[in-house]
């Protein structure tokens, strides 16, 4: 019957009707002709590309027949329904999606490996983020509520569409981050009985997400966007047991020392972004915004004060009394109190101090006794008594 099939591929050259019976017998013989794959792929390829659009629907019907018996070629045909997800017609896009859900239910860790370089893989711009755009649609939607039916063996799967997630975050927006997150937290090995270590590997996400082993740089508002999301996306990790020195650090050695900048730079920052639209003064949220950041610092500091080691509470807890008493004047100074900020430094100053009792004796004169050397209790602290007591 070689004769017979060579016929079938040769008639991807005649006409509409020809065609569109062609790419059905193609892929649907495909198994039995090794010697003509790569002849059939070929002219079947070349019906995606056709005018027609019944033609065109059809070719992207038969393309999961094509690795049905021969998996070789489930990475090959995955690639190219991933650049078909950006096709305009729905009917046309319906087939491709279609065509996508039965690849993935052959081999769905083949296919997800393909899928997703499309994600990481981007080399030409203007038209790879396109194609980039709507696999992520595709992977948000589609596969990802399909997770329990999926993803089998479970254990197995979830590790690598785990594996393949954190390949993927080396260039994502911040609500592609969240997306990605929100799933994460839903797999099962992310579960409520995961292990400690499991919590690691999702703090060391968030923490690379969030930059910081980069040097900080007060004026880069974007980067101080991402590090409060990261923050708030961490909190839930360390009530869970997750450590959170590095955060906490972090906040100690490069944002509670310039907190008063952060406003100053920050509105700079957006001024110079917005200067040029005509409409900049009709929008007050983008004035409001930066106090709104300063407050979210103090929230994320203060929701991670009850979970810190007594090390790290040590280590932070100075810097929070010297803000402390920035934002508490000793006496009537006719400023308003921002009882917001002092409510959330007071909420971490306690809790801090809980954690690391004989730490408190030298920075306020508050005596608590451990036992400890670090209890300085030989040594008069009354002055910062008498100056913390008043505030």
């Amino acid at each position: 019957n070689v004769k017979d099939y060579e016929g079938v591929i040769d008639a991807t050259k005649t006409s509409l009707k020809a065609k569109q019976l062609a790419a059905q017998l193609i892929p649907r013989f495909f198994k039995f002709f090794p010697n003509l794959s790569s002849r059939a792929l070929n002219a079947h390829f070349d019906l995606i590309e056709e005018e027609d659009l019944a033609v065109r629907v059809q070719a992207i019907r038969g393309l999961p027949l094509f690795c049905k018996d021969t998996k070789e070629y489930i990475s090959k045909i995955v690639d190219i329904l991933g650049q078909l997800l950006t096709a305009d017609e729905i009917v046309e896009r319906d087939a491709v999606h279609k065509a996508l859900m039965s690849v993935l239910r052959q081999d769905v860790k083949e296919s997800l490996t393909a899928l997703f370089k499309h994600i990481w893989n981007v080399e030409e711009p203007s038209q790879d983020d396109t194609i980039r755009d709507k696999v992520l649609c595709f992977i948000r939607d589609k596969v990802f509520p399909l997770k329990a039916e999926l993803l089998r063996p479970q254990e197995e799967m979830e590790r690598h569409i785990t594996d393949l997630i954190k390949k993927s975050l080396g260039d994502v927006t911040g609500a592609e981050f969240r997306m990605f997150m929100d799933f994460l937290k839903s797999l099962s090995i992310f579960g409520e009985k995961a292990p400690t270590e499991r919590l690691k590997e999702l703090i060391g996400i968030i923490e690379g997400q969030a930059d910081l082993d980069a040097q900080f740089d007060v004026s880069d508002a974007d980067h101080i966007d991402r590090l409060i999301s990261c923050l708030f996306m961490a909190i839930p990790f360390f009530v869970r047991g997750a450590p959170g020195s590095k955060f906490l650090n972090y906040l100690n050695k490069y944002i509670i020392p310039v907190f008063d900048k952060v406003t100053y730079y920050f509105m700079i920052s957006i001024t110079a972004t917005n200067v040029v639209q005509a409409h900049f003064a009709l929008e007050p949220d983008i004035i409001t915004l930066p106090e709104e950041r300063k407050l979210d610092l103090l929230k994320a500091l203060a929701e991670i004060s009850p979970y810190t080691t007594p090390q790290d509470s040590r280590q932070v807890l100075p810097s929070v009394v010297q803000l402390l008493k920035k934002y508490m004047p000793r006496r009537k100074t006719g400023e308003e109190t921002n009882f917001t900020y002092v409510e959330c430094l007071l909420f971490s100053f306690h809790h801090l101090a809980h954690k690391a009792p004989n730490a408190s004796n030298s920075l306020c004169g508050y005596k608590i006794v451990t036992g400890q050397p670090s209890d300085r209790l030989g040594e008069d602290f009354s002055e910062y008594y008498k100056d913390f007591t008043e505030r």
